[in-house]
């Protein structure tokens, strides 16, 4: 595809008019203010053009319960623990394999629908989930969730001998767009021998770990008087787990040392302010986070805390509720949302090849339509992008130089199937709760 005389947010979060991106097979292979010289404007094969349109980095859920689509609207207004134990996990023990593979399908859609590309995504079932998005064409970094209350070693739970197999089977299958990551689902839901094997086993392969940190205070102070007064963060240190890199999800009520343990480890916070106000747990402090160095990545969580995948609303909220936390208007700008849910989210996953537009970058993009009325005028179109913004503006995303949703039509995924058979598993696991 060639995007012809299109505006771009370029490498460096800017916003730039009259551009022409070439792509070519998985690639960006031409980025230029001019067009591309006739003999070579034919390898792009089909022309776009980018009158009213904006070209966009994709945006990369940096922290995702993709088959939770399952519960949208059934675990609502409640505090964490009790919407865990009472809700949603009964609820989770009654999924079958079948209905996390069109769960997940429908999530996809709904991602694809408003620009996401890939996710970091923690459940269940992971085999159904990793055949949904290979057929799919869209990423994944996936993890099957590890709930261990056992005081056993990580060797003799089920879960290990699963994540040899998808190491195996899938750890960069799809040409690299699936990856495999390993999992402590939280401190309150394991125990320290469980999570000091997760340690090493993901220091063995070279892999990575997906886990929540310290996201209610309850959680955060509970740990605490569990381990001595170690955070949840300290504790993770402790037990060796960000000796390997490592996506920690919320971080809340994390404190000055638990800040520079981040920074210093390198660990990725996954923010993820809608879920965690719906839930009424707190904010994250993500100003100081972002002035300190620590890499901030941006994502959803599940459709039982959120609602919706529609990053552009959590770029919103990223972007606006700060301001306001801190009385300081200048806090968190919309580049630097911007750069949390693309290249950020991109590098947490550990793909340094994607997330921005850049010549020789994969070309996961998204196309905004900027005609819309909340679009004008485009006195600064950044600014527009993230407090007047829609994800239902997106009106193109394409993955590795796949197209997978353009203009209403989602071109690798059975939407209408999938949309019935996820109501369908709804309404039948509600009726045995």
């Amino acid at each position: 595809m060639l995007f012809e005389n299109i505006a771009i947010i370029n490498e460096d979060f800017e916003y730039k008019d009259g551009f022409w991106v070439g792509v070519v097979g998985e690639s960006i292979t031409y980025l230029a203010n001019t067009p591309p010289c006739p003999e070579k404007k034919e390898q792009f094969g089909e022309a776009y053009d980018g009158a009213g349109k904006l070209l966009a980095p994709g945006f990369y859920n940096a922290h995702s319960h993709a088959p939770m689509t399952l519960l949208r609207g059934f675990a609502e207004s409640l505090p964490l623990q009790n919407w865990l134990n009472d809700k949603v996990f009964p609820f989770e023990a009654l999924i079958t394999p079948d209905e996390t593979y069109w769960a997940t399908q429908l999530a996809c859609a709904e991602m694809a629908r408003y620009g996401v590309v890939s996710m970091t995504d923690m459940y269940y079932h992971s085999p159904e989930r990793i055949r949904a998005l290979c057929e799919n064409g869209m990423k994944i970094n996936c993890c099957e969730g590890l709930i261990a209350f056992e005081e056993k070693p990580y060797s003799q739970y089920p879960q290990f001998s699963l994540q040899k197999s998808l190491i195996a089977d899938y750890h960069n299958a799809e040409k690299g767009r699936i990856k495999i990551d390993y999992n402590i689902h939280a401190e309150y839901t394991s125990n320290q021998l469980v999570v000091e094997g997760v340690a090493q086993a993901a220091k063995d392969d070279g892999l990575r770990i997906h886990l929540h940190a310290s996201e209610t205070k309850l959680e955060h102070e509970q740990c605490k008087e569990r381990h001595q007064g170690l955070t949840p963060i300290q504790y993770f240190e402790k037990l060796g787990v960000f000796e390997n890199p490592t996506v920690a999800a919320h971080c809340v009520w994390v404190d000055d040392n638990d800040r520079d343990i981040l920074l210093n480890r390198k660990v990725f916070v996954a923010c993820n302010p809608a879920s965690n106000m719906k839930l009424g747990s707190g904010f994250a402090p993500i100003p100081q986070m972002l002035q300190q160095g620590i890499s901030v990545a941006l994502g959803t969580d599940g459709m039982a805390s959120n609602n919706n995948h529609d990053m552009l609303q959590d770029l919103y909220l990223m972007c606006l509720v700060y301001k306001g936390r801190e009385l300081d208007p200048t806090v968190v700008t919309p580049q630097q949302g911007l750069r949390a849910a693309t290249r950020t989210g991109a590098l947490s996953q550990g793909r340094s090849d994607c997330g921005h537009i850049a010549l020789g970058a994969k070309a996961d993009l998204c196309v905004f339509d900027t005609s819309s009325l909340s679009w004008c005028p485009p006195t600064n179109p950044i600014y527009n992008l993230a407090f007047a913004g829609h994800g239902s503006d997106v009106c193109l995303t394409m993955v590795d130089g796949r197209t997978v949703y353009k203009e209403g039509q989602w071109l690798t995924i059975d939407v209408e199937q999938a949309r019935a058979k996820t109501e369908a598993a709804t309404k039948r696991i509600i009726s045995l709760l």
